[in-house]
C-alpha cells in the first residue's frame, strides 16, 4: 500500500499542476505499476480474509475484537497478528510498550527530569492503526468517548487524553480474549 501510494500521491498532485498532455504521459507511464499493486494488494487482503474464515479461533479473536467502539476489522486483524493470537503478549502493559503508547516517566534516582513520554521505539504501524481506533471512539457517543471528555475535562492534554484512551482499547481488547465475550460497556469498561 505504501508502495502504491508513492506512485499514486505524486500523480493525483499533478493533475491539477501539469498540462493536460503532461499529465497523461506520465499517467500513462504510472498506472500499470499502480494497477499491479492494485491487484496485489487485493490478493493479499483476499488470503488475510481467507485464513481468517477458515480458523474459527481466529475468526472468533477478530468478532470479539470487532466490537470494542473504535476498532474494525483492520485494527482487530492487526491486534491477533502482533500479539499471535494473544500468545505472543498475554499482557496488556507489555503489548502497550510494543505499540509505543505506554507513558515513562523520566527520573534520575528521587528526582523527575521531565513529564511522562510514550517511548520513541515502537511498532509505528500499530501505533497509527490505534491512534486512529482512538479517534473513532471518541467521535461517537460511548464509554470511551466519555472517558477522553472525562480526562480532557481534568485538565490533561488532548493527546495524552487520547493516548490513554488507546492504552484503554488495549486494556478492554486484553480482558475481553481473557474473559472471551464481546464488549458491553456496562460490564467491561470498568473491569479493565
Amino acid at each position: 500500500m505504501k508502495s502504491r501510494n508513492l506512485l499514486w500521491i505524486p500523480l493525483k498532485e499533478q493533475q491539477n499542476y501539469s498540462a493536460p498532455s503532461d499529465f497523461e504521459q506520465l499517467q500513462r507511464l504510472t498506472q500499470p505499476g499502480i494497477d499491479a499493486l492494485n491487484t496485489q494488494i487485493q490478493a493479499v487482503e483476499t488470503q488475510i480474509n481467507t485464513l481468517l474464515n477458515n480458523d474459527p479461533h481466529l475468526k472468533e479473536l477478530v468478532a470479539i475484537l470487532d466490537s470494542v467502539p473504535g476498532v474494525g476489522t483492520v485494527v482487530a486483524t492487526e491486534i491477533v497478528l502482533q500479539t499471535n493470537a494473544f500468545t505472543r503478549f498475554t499482557n496488556p502493559k507489555q503489548f502497550a510498550c510494543h505499540a509505543g503508547v505506554a507513558p515513562f516517566e523520566f527520573t534520575s534516582g528521587k528526582s523527575v527530569k521531565a513529564k511522562t513520554k510514550v517511548s520513541n521505539h515502537a511498532n509505528k504501524q500499530l501505533k497509527t492503526l490505534l491512534h486512529l481506533a482512538a479517534m473513532s471512539a471518541i467521535q461517537g457517543k460511548n464509554v470511551l468517548a466519555q472517558y477522553y471528555q472525562r480526562l480532557v475535562q481534568n485538565g490533561k492534554n488532548k493527546m495524552a487524553a487520547i493516548n490513554a484512551v488507546r492504552n484503554k482499547i488495549i486494556r478492554i481488547c486484553f480482558a475481553l480474549v481473557r474473559k472471551n465475550q464481546f464488549f458491553d460497556p456496562k460490564i467491561n469498561f470498568e473491569l479493565v
